[in-house]
């Protein structure tokens, strides 16, 4: 399958986007991070938006794009309630924002309501793309994966907002601990990330004995073109999993996130752990797109 990048880039913003509001309510539900609450909120909403206008670089005509919204069992169908619904929520969470005593507080209920709203949306969004005439894509691995990468980045990224926006009266020279609550959050992100991201690319390294064998067949358009290997395809996939999949984008992740912990030195650690994610959830997705392959490989 061709490559896909505009999707690409919707999966990674809304999964950031939706990682980093669902961080920033769990640290609202616990009381910490007011000073990141608003800039947070900022943040996820324009990934959110950038990854939705992502999304009509991949129709050619733009202007049929709810054609595709027919039924409610139809993927993108759940992909854009699971975003309105969401939205909406963040709507009244600015707005309870803004009207606490503090300007940084919301009620417990609707911290957690963001929460499981931002997890869901996730799922669905990576839902939508599991079937199984694609082999190397129906699995739930896929699902975690992408779960994944909400939990290593959204608390990553609230974490450098706090210690980039440390409480009023702290020492300049603890400014830098200000990261600490989020920084725990992203510590467990990022192993829940590398754990994924693990599972996920042996899953797709040996989805090769998941296609049907079509035996020999002739191709009157492309006489001379080659049969298609579905086992060639997926050994190629090996250095986009292994080095920036998993190594880049799953270890760096994690050891910064501890180094950061443990130093407490987040201004320094957490965007190295940002930037290595971001380059590990692309490699996996272009990984995706590549071993999109029909369960009958004629083409």
């Amino acid at each position: 399958m061709e490559l896909q990048w505009p999707l690409i880039v919707f999966t990674t913003l809304v999964a950031w986007s939706a990682g980093l509001f669902g961080t920033q309510a769990l640290m609202a539900a616990f009381g910490v991070g007011k000073k990141a609450q608003v800039p947070a909120w900022i943040a996820s909403a324009v990934l959110l938006a950038v990854g939705g206008i992502a999304v009509f670089f991949h129709l050619e005509h733009w202007e049929r794009i709810f054609n595709g919204f027919g039924h409610l069992t139809s993927g993108i169908t759940q992909e854009l309630i699971a975003i309105v619904v969401l939205a909406a929520v963040a709507v009244a969470y600015l707005v309870m924002l803004r009207k606490s005593d503090d300007g940084a507080s919301v009620p417990k209920w609707l911290a957690w309501l963001s929460v499981a709203l931002s997890v869901v949306l996730v799922a669905v969004m990576a839902h939508s793309y599991t079937m199984a005439a694609r082999p190397a894509w129906d699995s739930v691995l896929w699902i975690l994966y992408v779960l994944g990468n909400a939990c290593v980045l959204g608390p990553a990224t609230f974490a450098f907002l706090m210690a980039a926006a440390p409480p009023a009266g702290q020492p300049a020279e603890r400014a830098a601990d200000a990261g600490a609550p989020a920084g725990l959050a992203a510590l467990v992100g990022a192993a829940a990330n590398a754990l994924a991201a693990l599972a996920f690319a042996i899953f797709l390294q040996l989805s090769a004995g998941s296609f049907a064998d079509v035996g020999y067949y002739f191709d009157p358009t492309h006489p001379t073109k080659a049969m298609a290997d579905a086992a060639a395809t997926v050994g190629a996939q090996a250095p986009l999993l292994w080095l920036g999949a998993v190594a880049v984008g799953a270890i760096v992740p994690l050891a910064a996130a501890f180094l950061g912990k443990r130093s407490g030195n987040w201004r320094l650690w957490v965007p190295v752990a940002i930037i290595a994610a971001l380059i590990g959830a692309v490699c996996m997705r272009v990984a995706f797109y590549n071993l999109g392959l029909s369960v009958f490989m004629f083409y």
